[in-house]
């Protein structure tokens, strides 16, 4: 067993468009967040857990960004990358947004 708890490797799934965000980062940053990316897929139950409406999801730190995901059964869901004084309330759009 791994020490996550989780039994073989997860995998990491993101959108396109969050792929794209990323990979047009500033290579300082893309390099942050990915080493973020790699440390969540090591321990996924790293992110501090949220609460009220964004419930099930975790937020990672990544400087002045921040990772915000959910876990799966055998995966881990990025559902959003941005910075802290506003990834919250953009989170919450999308996820009203999917529960429509």
């Amino acid at each position: 067993m791994t020490p996550a708890g989780h039994l073989g490797p997860l995998r990491l799934r993101l959108s396109d468009e969050l792929y794209s965000l990323i990979r047009h980062l500033h290579p300082e940053l893309k390099r942050k967040v990915r080493a973020g990316l790699e440390e969540i897929l090591r321990d996924p139950t790293v992110g501090k857990l949220l609460r009220e409406e964004l419930g099930g999801l975790r937020s990672f730190r990544v400087g002045r960004l921040r990772i915000i995901y959910g876990l799966a059964s055998r995966s881990v869901e990025v559902v959003a990358v941005g910075p802290r004084r506003q990834i919250y309330a953009d989170t919450l759009r999308l996820v009203k947004r999917e529960d429509r």
